[in-house]
């Protein structure tokens, strides 16, 4: 008599849905750890078991005590999202509605074209060149 095979894990079965749709290999990766966190901070308990309340708590948790940049917190909304809407087969009804991260607000350092020059000018030879060259492709 053979015994029946045991059901994937749940990282297994996400694995699966990513390659199923064709992900990237370093999105399968990053879905799983963001799961593998949520599961964590919820000490250990199922996905199933939960829902926006707790997806929420995650992400407020993310963006108050780990101060998370928004885009690593929306990251991390979507790797919840695929995992019950696509693993786990359970509509997420309610509109989640956590504490948000704050959009990054550094704005890169450009130098003025009249600094280009000072600083060109100060140089000389092959390093004037190689600045000259990396400067004029953009």
């Amino acid at each position: 008599m053979q015994a029946e095979p045991r059901p994937k894990k749940l990282l297994d079965q996400v694995r699966d849905a990513v390659r199923l749709k064709h992900y990237s290999y370093r999105t399968e990766q990053t879905y799983v750890q963001w799961i593998r966190r949520y599961i964590l901070f919820h000490h250990k308990r199922h996905p199933q078991e939960m829902g926006v309340p707790e997806i929420e708590a995650f992400l407020t948790h993310l963006a108050v005590q780990e101060q998370v940049a928004a885009s690593t917190q929306n990251q991390a909304l979507s790797a919840l999202l695929f995992l019950y809407r696509h693993v786990l087969q359970l509509p997420l009804d309610e509109r989640i509605d956590a504490i948000r991260a704050k959009p990054s607000r550094k704005l890169p350092t450009v130098l003025t074209p009249a600094e280009v020059r000072a600083v060109l000018q100060q140089m000389s030879g092959v390093h004037q060149l190689i600045v000259q060259l990396l400067y004029g492709s953009g």
